[in-house]
């Protein structure tokens, strides 16, 4: 049986709701924040933004310093 992953805790869940908070009063879509982060060399696609946002996956530091990049904010 393959490992579990590890569940998100406290601070993944208040960054996804950072995320999801800054993405939309930026104006920007999921799309075209996923863009964004891609052409800052993270490839990124629109769902696994979404999945963040959700917390259905969970958002590694590399994801979250290319989050931040795009969106003009400190990590």
């Amino acid at each position: 049986m393959p490992p579990r992953p590890l569940a998100i805790g406290p601070a993944g869940h208040a960054a996804a709701h950072a995320i999801e908070r800054t993405r939309t009063a930026r104006g920007y879509s999921q799309r075209q924040l996923a863009d964004r982060v891609t052409a800052l060399g993270r490839p990124m696609t629109f769902t696994a933004l979404s999945r963040i946002e959700r917390t259905v996956r969970r958002c590694d530091i590399d994801d979250l310093v290319a989050i931040a990049t795009a969106l003009g904010i400190a990590p």
